[in-house]
């Protein structure tokens, strides 16, 4: 019963959603996927992969609620990390 709600509610919430926002949570997660395909154990990121976080940060709003593989501050540390530098 519990996954039929979520399952509905998901619904209702992504017809609400603007197709951008869509397409960049599309985005965030098929990155965290390949990431998780490229290895077994712990992820580990590549330059490559803190790169794209950083991007997304600066081009999407909602860029937190698809996080899986970091954390929110992580990603804001890179970001301000690659400005010192």
């Amino acid at each position: 019963m519990f996954d039929l709600l979520r399952l509905w509610s998901g619904l209702l919430i992504r017809l609400v959603r603007s197709r951008r926002t869509l397409l960049m949570e599309n985005l965030a997660l098929r990155q965290q996927l390949a990431v998780f395909k490229r290895q077994n154990s712990r992820p580990r990121l590549a330059r490559a992969d803190k790169i794209f976080w950083v991007l997304l940060l600066r081009s999407w709003s909602l860029w937190k609620t698809a996080l899986i593989v970091v954390s929110p501050d992580t990603v804001v540390r890179w970001h301000r990390a690659g400005f010192q530098l």
